[in-house]
């Protein structure tokens, strides 16, 4: 019943995030995920336009266009131009859905760290003295966390995949591919908190562990948004803001659930 209530706590801190963050006016820091995707985006396209060119090159090489003499040979060149770069840009997308979250993570670091500390300083009306040396220290956490939970992640994939020819047992492994995927990401958000709370990282997962209805309802929504086809992970900036002030509130209600937080 715990795991039950702590998901509950997890998905209604989302609608008191939001509203916290226009109420504080702290909207600005939106301006990175906008940046950072427009940055991303870009970058990746002009990337995939370039490897585009690269294999039509080497087609055109091994197989010259000007070379087809029958019917239908210009029509033939102009879709294979377009299946290529069709191709190319879907897998492109495919791959940024897959690593897109912690690569937003891993970027995003400095500022949800300082967000989820200003989070906690605003409800409890406590005083954090901005320190540089803190703040690259939770960078770096944060960073090192979302590499190990990727890499478990991975683990956890390729056990799932072998486990999905199993009968009966593969067809619970899409949902349980999703709720480690939301695990992890909410373990993440969190964990900002441990590291403030001076938590190591094995202490950090014992608190996660023991609230994990928190880390999967946390992570469940950023996890969700992954998996909108195409603009999900353009999304998952912005959302990975109200995540972590989400986290930071979720922790507070669940241990103190007379709180008001406003």
């Amino acid at each position: 019943m715990s795991l039950l209530k702590d998901i509950s706590i997890g998905i209604s801190s989302y609608g008191k995030a939001i509203e916290f963050i226009f109420r504080h006016k702290l909207q600005y820091a939106f301006l990175v995920p906008l940046a950072l995707t427009i940055i991303l985006l870009a970058s990746g396209f002009s990337l995939v336009g370039e490897l585009n060119d690269l294999l039509w090159t080497r087609l055109e090489e091994w197989w010259d266009p000007d070379s087809w003499e029958f019917w239908g040979a210009d029509f033939l060149s102009g879709f294979l131009s377009v299946l290529i770069w069709l191709i190319l840009r879907i897998l492109f997308f495919l791959l940024y859905a897959f690593i897109g979250g912690y690569i937003i993570l891993i970027i995003m670091a400095p500022l949800l760290a300082w967000l989820s500390e200003k989070t906690e300083a605003i409800i409890l009306q406590t005083d954090y003295p901005f320190s540089w040396v803190q703040l690259f220290k939770d960078m770096w956490r944060g960073i090192v966390l979302a590499i190990r939970n990727f890499f478990i992640e991975i683990l956890a994939m390729i056990i799932l995949f072998f486990l999905s020819f199993v009968p009966l047992i593969g067809f619970a492994t899409a949902p349980a591919l999703f709720l480690i995927s939301a695990y992890f990401y909410g373990f993440s958000f969190m964990d900002y908190t441990s590291e403030r709370r001076k938590l190591k990282i094995k202490e950090s997962v014992d608190f996660v562990k023991q609230n994990k209805g928190l880390a999967i309802a946390n992570g469940g929504v950023f996890a969700l948004v992954l998996l909108i086809p195409f603009i999900g992970v353009s999304l998952a900036g912005f959302l990975s803001i109200v995540s972590t002030v989400a986290a930071s509130i979720s922790i507070l209600k669940k241990e103190n659930p007379e709180l008001i937080v406003s």
